[in-house]
C-alpha cells in the first residue's frame, strides 16, 4: 500500500488559508452590519419608499421698519396616486374632468394619468394652481379616489420690482448647481435656490426645511401604500437695514428722472449700515418663479436688466471729485483757504483752453467760493497748485480703486487718476491731465457706491466702514442667528481744520451755492453737486449729501447718479432730498413727505414679525 500522507507543511498552509478566509468574511460581515449598517439601511430605505417634496417656506426678508418685502405664499399641485385598477373609460372620463378646470390638453392629461396607472407610480399632473382652481379640484376629488391637492410654498416678492438688485431672485438649479448639491438631502432636481442678490448670498439661511409625502413601493418601484406626510420646516427670516420709505423714495425718485436709469445709495455714516439701495432700471424677481402656464403671453426671449448700477456702474465722477481735490488743497499747505483766483470762464493752459462750467465766469473766488459755486477755474489753479501726487494720494484715501467690500457679487473697484500709474507704464503726465484729475474728469471712474461712502466718511470724520445690509437673522423658532455690527475698513488722516472747512463749503453749498433745491426745513443739509462729461452722450448727475438734525451725528449720506441726467442740481438733488426727508421723517418738524411710500401687505400668509411659524405654516 502506497502512503500518500500530506506534509504537515502543507496541512499548516491550508489551515491558515481557511483562517485568513473566515476572517476576511467575518470583517465583511461586521463592515455591512455594523460599520456601514446605518449606510446601506438608508440605501434599503430609498429603494422601499419615494418621496413627492413638499418646499418648505424659504425665510421671509423683511426691512428695518418691518415691511415685509419679501415672503411665500401658498402653491397647490395636483398628485394623482394609483390605486385600484380602473378601466380606460374611468380613465377618460377623470382627464376630461380634470382637464377643464386646469385648461390643460385633454390628449397630454390623459396620457400621464394612463402612465402613472400602468406603472403604479404617482405622478404630479400641474403645479403652481391658483387658489380659485384648487377648489374646484378639491371637489373632484371625492369623486375620482387617487387624485389630491398638495400645498407648497413658492416665493413671492410683493411689491415686483422694488429692491430687486438687492434682493436678488431664485430659480431653479441648473446641472452644475445640482451637482454641488446632490449629497445634500434638502434639495432635489427641481429644487429652486438663490440665483442672485442676498437670496443668494443667505441661501443656507433662507432655505427651509423640505417636508413630503412619503410612499412605499415594492421591489418594482409600484406603489403599496402612503406611509406619512412630514411636515416642512422654514427657513430663518432676515431683517434688512433697509427703510422701506427712504427705498420708495429712491425707487421714484429714480422712475421719475430724465432718463429713468441712475442709482441711489443711501448710508448710516455711523455704521455703515446701507439704508436705501435703488438701481434702474430693474426687474421683478416673481418673473423668475411662473410656472410655464404663467409665462404665455409675456415677450419672449426678452432680457431682464440686472445689471447692478449701483455697484457695477464705473462712472466720471465730476465735480463730487472736487471734495476729494478740496482734501487735497487744504493738505498740502500751498494753498490758503482765504487765497483767491480769477475766473473768467476758462483757464488757458497754453496748448489748450479748459473751460468753466460758468461760461461768463464767477469772478474773484476763495476756497469756500470755489466749493459752493463748483467753479472749476478755482479748482485749476489750486489742484496744479497742490500737485497731481497729492490729489491722487487722497483718492487713494478715500478707497478710490478699491472694493466697498459690501457682500454682494459682481462690485466694480472704479479706476484712480493720477501720475503714479504714468509712471508705472513709463508714460507722460501732462498739465492737461492735472486739470481734469483735478475736477474729477479723465480717467477717474467712481461708482455709486464709493460716492455714498466718499461723502459718509465727510460726515463721520474718515472712517470708511464696511457696507452691510443684514441687521440680524432670525430663525423659526425665535432664536437670534445672526447680529450685524459695524466693520472700520480704514480712516483717512486730515487736520482738524481741513475736515471743518470742506463741511463749512459744503454747507456753503446748499445753503447758497449749486445744491439749493436741496435744502429741507428743519435739517442742515451738507452737498456737492457734480456734472461729469459723458463721451457716449448727455452729461450724467451727481449729487452727494449728509444731513444733520439738531447738531447731532448725522444718520444718513446719500449718493446719487442720473444716467443722462444733464445738471446735478435739476436732476440728482431733488432725488437725495426725497431719501433724506423719508429717513429722517421722525425727527423734521413736516411728517407730510412729498413722495408715496409702499403699502403694508396685508392678508393671510404675511403675519408680523414677531409672530412664530410652527412647522407646516406659512
Amino acid at each position: 500500500m502506497i502512503d500518500r500522507q500530506i506534509p504537515q507543511e502543507r496541512l499548516e498552509l491550508l489551515w491558515m488559508l481557511a483562517y485568513a478566509a473566515a476572517l476576511v468574511f467575518i470583517l465583511r460581515l461586521v463592515n455591512l452590519q455594523v460599520l456601514g449598517g446605518a449606510h446601506y439601511r438608508e440605501i434599503a430605505e430609498k429603494n422601499r419608499t419615494q418621496i413627492i417634496a413638499q418646499a418648505a417656506p424659504r425665510g421671509r426678508i423683511f426691512s428695518s421698519d418691518e415691511v415685509a418685502l419679501v415672503t411665500s405664499k401658498p402653491s397647490f399641485s395636483l398628485i394623482y396616486f394609483p390605486g385600484q385598477a380602473k378601466s380606460a373609460a374611468e380613465i377618460d372620463r377623470m382627464a376630461k374632468a380634470l382637464a377643464r378646470p386646469l385648461g390643460a390638453d385633454f390628449d397630454a392629461l390623459r396620457r400621464n394619468i394612463y402612465k402613472a396607472a400602468s406603472r403604479e407610480k404617482p405622478v404630479r399632473l400641474a403645479e403652481n394652481l391658483p387658489p380659485k382652481i384648487m377648489l374646484s379640484l378639491s371637489e373632484l376629488k371625492a369623486v375620482y379616489p387617487g387624485v389630491d391637492v398638495i400645498v407648497e410654498a413658492r416665493r413671492y416678492y410683493p411689491f415686483g420690482a422694488y429692491l430687486s438688485h438687492l434682493v436678488g431672485y431664485i430659480g431653479k438649479m441648473d446641472p452644475k448647481e445640482w451637482a454641488a448639491r446632490s449629497r445634500d438631502k434638502n434639495y432635489s432636481m427641481d429644487s429652486r435656490l438663490g440665483k442672485a442678490g442676498l437670496e443668494q448670498m443667505y441661501e443656507k439661511e433662507l432655505k427651509g426645511k423640505d417636508g413630503g409625502i412619503y410612499l412605499e413601493v415594492d421591489s418594482r418601484g409600484k406603489l403599496n401604500r402612503v406611509l406619512e406626510s412630514r411636515k416642512w420646516v422654514p427657513g430663518a427670516d432676515i431683517f434688512l437695514t433697509i427703510d422701506s420709505k427712504a427705498q420708495a423714495a429712491a425707487e421714484e425718485g429714480l422712475k421719475k428722472s430724465i432718463s429713468g436709469k441712475g442709482a441711489v445709495v443711501a448710508l448710516d455714516p455711523r455704521t455703515g449700515a446701507i439704508i436705501a439701495f435703488a438701481s434702474a432700471p430693474d426687474y421683478d424677481p416673481n418673473m423668475f418663479v411662473l410656472s410655464g402656464s404663467e409665462r404665455e403671453g409675456l415677450p419672449a426671449g426678452k432680457t431682464l436688466p440686472e445689471f447692478n448700477v449701483a455697484l457695477q456702474g464705473s462712472y466720471p465722477p465730476g465735480s463730487i471729485f472736487k471734495i476729494i481735490t478740496a482734501a487735497a488743497i487744504l493738505e498740502s499747505g500751498r494753498v490758503s483757504p482765504d487765497e483767491k483766483f480769477y475766473c473768467p470762464g476758462y483757464y488757458d493752459a497754453g496748448s489748450r483752453v479748459f473751460k468753466c462750467w460758468q461760461k461768463k465766469g464767477h469772478g474773484q473766488v476763495s476756497f469756500i467760493d470755489g466749493l459752493a459755486n463748483s467753479c472749476d477755474v478755482y479748482f485749476y489753479n489750486a489742484g496744479q497748485r497742490a500737485g497731481a501726487l497729492a490729489i491722487e494720494k487722497q483718492a487713494r484715501a478715500f478707497r478710490l480703486g478699491q472694493l466697498s467690500g459690501v457682500p454682494l457679487s459682481g462690485e466694480k473697484p472704479g479706476n484712480v487718476f493720477g501720475p503714479s500709474l504714468r509712471a508705472a507704464k513709463k508714460s507722460y503726465w501732462f498739465i492737461g491731465d492735472t486739470l481734469n484729475q483735478a475736477i474729477g474728469q479723465g480717467e477717474t471712474l467712481m461708482t455709486p457706491m464709493q460716492a455714498a461712502g466718499e461723502i459718509a466718511a465727510v460726515a463721520n470724520g474718515g472712517i470708511f466702514h464696511r457696507p452691510y445690509y443684514v441687521d440680524r437673522i432670525v430663525k423659526s423658532d425665535g432664536q437670534l442667528f445672526y447680529q450685524g455690527k459695524p466693520e472700520t475698513l480704514s480712516r483717512i488722516q486730515l487736520k482738524d481744520s481741513t475736515w471743518k472747512l470742506i463741511r463749512e463749503g459744503l454747507r456753503s453749498v446748499v445753503e447758497e451755492g449749486t445744491g439749493q433745491a436741496g435744502k429741507i426745513a428743519g435739517a442742515e443739509i451738507y452737498g456737492k453737486t457734480g456734472t461729469a462729461q459723458n463721451p457716449q452722450g448727455k452729461d450724467h448727475a451727481w449729487f452727494v449729501a449728509y444731513a444733520t438734525v439738531n447738531d447731532e451725528p448725522s444718520k444718513i449720506a446719500v449718493a446719487v447718479l442720473v444716467e443722462h441726467g444733464e445738471h446735478g442740481a435739476s436732476a440728482a438733488v431733488p432725488i437725495a432730498k426725497a431719501v433724506i426727508e423719508a429717513a429722517l421723517r421722525s425727527e423734521l418738524p413736516s411728517k407730510t413727505a412729498p413722495f408715496s411710500a409702499p403699502k403694508l401687505p396685508q392678508g393671510p400668509g404675511l403675519p408680523p414679525p414677531s409672530v412664530l411659524r410652527p412647522g407646516g405654516t406659512l
